[in-house]
């Protein structure tokens, strides 16, 4: 669950048997919110983004070097970290990508659940209790 600060999803749920409002006709809702399911997939595609454009950057840096420093014992640790990078990065930018559609998956289902909710309880009657108690 994400923290009271607004970031994450907006879920509620209703409140526990000991809370005010608990148990039958209790006042607790569960409510949500896609945005931030669709805030989430783009913050994992622009990641995915940047750690590709780091991969190729990283590349191009290194080009040429093994030729300016040739007989240097440093150009085989070089390039095993260079390979070592690359391969991280990519795996961060697989990750991501996964991720984003993961996520946008999420903010469909949800709100077309939530839909579906909404339209099936707006059908339903509550009539008022005798006594005020709903």
């Amino acid at each position: 669950m994400f923290g009271p600060t607004g970031e994450g999803p907006a879920m509620r749920r209703a409140p526990a048997s000991g809370d005010p409002g608990a148990g039958a006709g209790g006042a607790g809702r569960l409510t949500y919110s896609k945005g931030p399911w669709t805030s989430a997939s783009g913050a994992a595609g622009e990641l995915r983004t940047r750690a590709e454009t780091s991969r190729s950057a990283l590349g191009r840096g290194h080009e040429g070097v093994a030729a300016g420093a040739v007989g240097l014992s440093s150009v085989a640790a070089l390039k095993g970290v260079l390979t070592s990078w690359e391969e991280r990065l990519r795996a961060v930018r697989d990750e991501c990508e996964q991720l984003k559609g993961n996520l946008l998956t999420v903010a469909r289902e949800m709100g077309e659940s939530e839909t579906a909710v909404t339209s099936s309880v707006r059908g339903v009657h509550v009539p008022a209790a005798a006594d005020g108690e709903r």
